[in-house]
């Protein structure tokens, strides 16, 4: 599966229409105008996307040191957020159906654009989170699952504790996923892996329980199945291949991934997914805590 950002350079229309084969996935944030929050969502529905992930970690941002060290605090043109374009470009067709064109020119894309590309904050992401809802409760949960995801199925992303998964599935999600949107938001904060287990048990036995944030090598992808996570996602592996090779070091990532996989399982003596338990997971003695602790820069 394939879930596209909201916050893509890319529009929910233009990618869907490269991706005839593909499980494509909508993420949304919740923001401070609720009906673009779900004319966003109608639009990817329109675009036959299978689902939603809703991010929950992020009302606020982490502060990025290291955008505001580069001098990265607007998008370098021609990029824009190009879904908050076609706002003005949401109409209601005969078939009670959404269509969406693209405006030649908004006050309204120049509104939102005048926000995340603001340059008020010396990192991007500083600008970017004025857009969203910074006071939401579970109770917007609900609010999202009744009015946009009645017939979709609705993950929550950004989950690190058992109570919060709990509040989630009774919330009305269909899934959770575990991350801490790459340690880049809490500083400090546990990997994903530390938490997986307690959310597993608090919920697991009636939803998916997904989980990204970490996910480097196929041995990361075996320990997360085997901790009860039902698949993983990348995020960083993706754009870092994009940056070195384009579409084909994308394909060799995942082909890499997969071999990685495959050994890893051989070693260990499964033969299938399925046969993947926690009896293959134990802590390292000193419980993975390094002596020589280097701060990472990225």
């Amino acid at each position: 599966m394939f879930a596209l950002s909201q916050h893509s350079t890319k529009s929910i229309e233009q990618v869907s229409q490269c991706c005839d084969n593909t499980n494509l996935w909508y993420q949304s944030y919740i923001l401070k105008d609720r009906q673009m929050t779900l004319n966003l969502i109608k639009r990817a529905v329109n675009a036959e996307y299978k689902g939603i992930f809703l991010t929950v970690d992020s009302v606020r941002f982490g502060y990025r040191e290291a955008d505001a060290r580069n001098g990265f605090n607007s998008l370098p043109a021609p990029h824009r957020l190009v879904n908050y374009d076609g706002e003005l470009g949401i109409t209601s067709s005969s078939t009670s159906k959404t269509t969406w064109h693209a405006p030649d020119s908004s006050s309204n894309v120049v509104g939102k654009s005048k926000i995340y590309n603001a340059e008020k904050e010396a990192a991007w992401d500083q600008n970017t989170e004025l857009l969203f809802e910074q006071n939401l409760t579970w109770d917007d949960v609900r609010w999202l699952k009744k009015e946009a995801c009645r017939d979709l199925p609705l993950i929550i992303k950004g989950i690190m504790t058992a109570e919060d998964a709990i509040e989630a599935v009774n919330a009305g999600a269909d899934g959770i996923m575990v991350s801490n949107h790459g340690g880049r938001q809490l500083d400090g904060c546990l990997a994903s892996i530390d938490v997986l287990e307690e959310v597993v048990a608090a919920v697991g036995d009636q939803v998916p329980i997904l989980l990204d944030s970490g996910i480097r090598r196929g041995i990361d992808v075996l320990k997360a199945l085997a901790l009860g996570a039902t698949a993983v996602g990348i995020g960083k592996p993706v754009f870092f291949s994009l940056a070195v090779g384009g579409e084909n070091a994308v394909v060799h990532l995942l082909e890499m991934l997969q071999k990685e996989l495959e050994a890893a399982m051989a070693i260990c003596g499964v033969e299938s997914i399925s046969d993947v338990n926690r009896k293959l997971i134990t802590r390292h003695p000193n419980c993975g805590v390094s002596p020589n602790y280097v701060r990472a820069k990225l």
